[in-house]
């Protein structure tokens, strides 16, 4: 089987020709680099994860962290990696030089975090928890904690959590029942218990940073009584060393389906005294500000199932290449030889849709991560806004589409490889297990669908929703100059429309009851992402053709002419279920809405 991790040609498809990275390189910020930075950057990553991530993936699979009352105990080469991870900069990559970063651009991090995902996605989710908590530290923490927590954050001595679940609640984070009271000394006690909390204990650091979403004595009930405090494993004395343990206690580990070398943790604040805890920012606004590492993770998990659909893929395509079995159906004679299964049109069919939903999906991912990008570090203040606008409302199809499309790409690599595909000794089951967690991590399809249509829609105005229609029109033009996509344009043209008219029909149904107009919003978020991820297709199906009119030759020739029919397949087969999910909603189906409990 392959050793691959992601296929090199495609990356720099995504980067250079699908989204212009290099022109990053006229930014003040990037001024420093060129594009042989970027491709070194990449390199590193692909050459740490194949070296200390991918060779321990089935090991930690195989032996699931353990808790022994005192300590919790992984396989060593864990640790082995975090500190290749760590002192190869990668925790702080994206954050400024003056605090010890390389001052890379977020499409290059998120990048190279997929070579990390595709080799190992347990052990690498200590790193990526940790670089989403330091964002927070820098973005909304005083200067004081700033300065005590973000510098061991960013050399790997201190890794951090994100504390959001409880057993009590899990995605109605308004009912969350943690609370804090001020100690009079500017800190808070913090009592409470979390679930589900991914690297919330282990062995790997000095101390673990724990952001923590708690309510204040008093606070109003609600959302709007949520505020974010960092609680520490240890103490933190002001000249940076360790003090003694807070009153944070691991009540136990969760044993998963997938991501088993990743600790899943319940934890106790406060059994004793009171966890010490620091207010981040303003009481109150703990919410808002744990928006921005949770849509990093929606963006992250995405990623992740990405990367775990594309090993599925590469694997799946290198068996059906090598894998003797059966004849053509036209072939009459018993005695002709087998034939390679590629050579089977169903297997082609299964490859192809995988490909499209990794590719697709890989697509997307960097395309959120280049808005981000642009949203912080564009030139002018106009595109700032629309690339956060954009973003915004796109971050539930982000989330969701690979999460779910994803899965069943791994789903379709176990099926190529018929009865090895099942089987511990090849990866494909893993990748399956490891990949099914995505569609729950940072939030289910209902939550996302409920987002998107009760309130990204609508937000200043429809602002982001009209960006996005703008973009693909844009597309629809070039296609409709181009020999290659003027066809594949026209059926992604009648999808746009379909959608166009439902979200007008059904934004008037959930004006008129919210609850029978949002009973179907996950079905809208399907179809919002079959049309995103449609015209990303054509967009990369514009890219091909321009290539080949260039006179792309050879093996060059055989990649683009992949991209074609890859986007050929996506937008006959997979944009055909827009009619008949645009025709459901727009008639308020109440099929799940009638349904009872006591008729189950």
């Amino acid at each position: 089987m392959t050793d691959s991790l992601l296929n090199e040609r495609e990356l720099s498809f995504q980067l250079y020709e699908l989204q212009d990275t290099e022109a990053l390189l006229q930014r003040p910020r990037y001024a420093e680099h060129d594009r042989a930075v970027f491709d070194a950057t990449l390199e590193t990553a692909r050459g740490i994860a194949a070296e200390y991530f991918a060779p321990h993936n089935q090991k930690g699979d195989a032996n699931e962290p353990t808790f022994d009352g005192r300590t919790i105990s992984l396989i060593p080469e864990t640790k082995v990696a975090w500190d290749a991870f760590a002192e190869a900069g990668f925790l702080a990559a994206h954050h400024d030089a003056a605090d010890g970063g390389l001052q890379l651009p977020e499409v290059i991090l998120r990048a190279s975090m997929a070579y990390f995902n595709a080799a190992n996605i347990a052990t690498v989710a200590y790193s990526f928890l940790t670089i989403g908590a330091a964002n927070l530290v820098k973005s909304f923490a005083g200067e004081e904690l700033r300065q005590r927590f973000l510098p061991p954050m960013l050399d790997g001595r201190f890794s951090g959590t994100m504390a959001l679940t409880e057993p009590g609640q899990g995605s109605a984070l308004g009912d969350l029942r943690t609370s804090a009271r001020p100690a009079g000394d500017g800190s808070y006690r913090i009592s409470g218990q979390k679930m589900f909390i991914s690297g919330g204990d282990h062995e790997l650091t000095e101390n673990i940073v724990h952001m923590v979403l708690a309510r204040l004595d008093g606070a109003p009930a609600g959302t709007r009584g949520i505020s974010l405090f960092l609680v520490p494993k240890f103490l933190v004395n002001p000249d940076g060393s360790l003090g003694a343990r807070n009153d944070v206690a691991l009540a136990g580990l969760l044993h998963k389906h997938g991501y088993r070398n990743t600790t899943s943790t319940v934890l106790s604040f406060g059994e004793h005294e009171g966890a010490v805890g620091y207010l981040v920012g303003e009481a109150g606004k703990g919410l808002s500000y744990m928006f921005q590492m949770m849509n990093e993770a929606r963006i992250g998990v995405a990623l992740g199932a990405s990367s775990l659909a594309y090993q599925s893929f590469i694997h799946a395509l290198d068996y059906a290449r090598e894998r003797p079995q059966g004849r053509l159906p036209g072939a009459k004679d018993p005695l002709a030889p087998q034939v390679r299964i590629i050579e089977h049109a169903d297997v082609r069919r299964m490859l192809l849709q995988q490909k499209a939903y990794a590719e697709g999906s890989l697509a997307l991912c960097l395309y959120a991560s280049s808005l981000f990008e642009d949203a912080h570090t564009a030139p002018e203040e106009t595109a700032r806004r629309e690339a956060g606008e954009l973003l915004d409302l796109l971050i539930p199809m982000v989330k969701s589409y690979p999460s779910k499309y994803c899965v069943i790409a791994s789903d379709i690599g176990i099926q190529v490889l018929g009865g090895s595909g099942y089987i511990r000794e090849y990866p494909l089951e893993q990748y399956y297990r490891d990949n099914r967690l995505n569609p729950i991590h940072e939030g289910t399809e209902g939550i996302h669908g409920l987002d998107l249509l009760g309130r990204k829609l609508q937000q200043n105005g429809g602002a982001g929703y009209r960006l996005f229609l703008q973009q693909v029109r844009g597309a629809l033009r070039e296609a409709a100059r181009d020999d290659h996509c003027a066809a594949l344009g026209y059926v992604l043209a009648g999808a746009l429309d379909r959608l166009q008219e439902v979200t007008e029909n059904l934004l008037g149904q959930v004006a008129a009851d919210p609850n029978l107009g949002l009973s179907n919003a996950t079905v809208y978020l399907d179809l919002f992402g079959r049309v995103l991820v449609g015209w990303l297709w054509l967009r990369m199906a514009l890219v091909a053709s321009r290539a080949l009119a260039a006179g792309a030759t050879g093996s060059e020739a055989d990649f683009y002419q992949g991209k074609l029919q890859a986007a050929r397949y996506f937008i006959d087969w997979e944009l055909a279920s827009v009619d008949a999910q645009a025709r459901l909603l727009g008639a308020g189906n109440r099929t799940s809405f009638d349904m009872r409990d006591s008729w189950f």
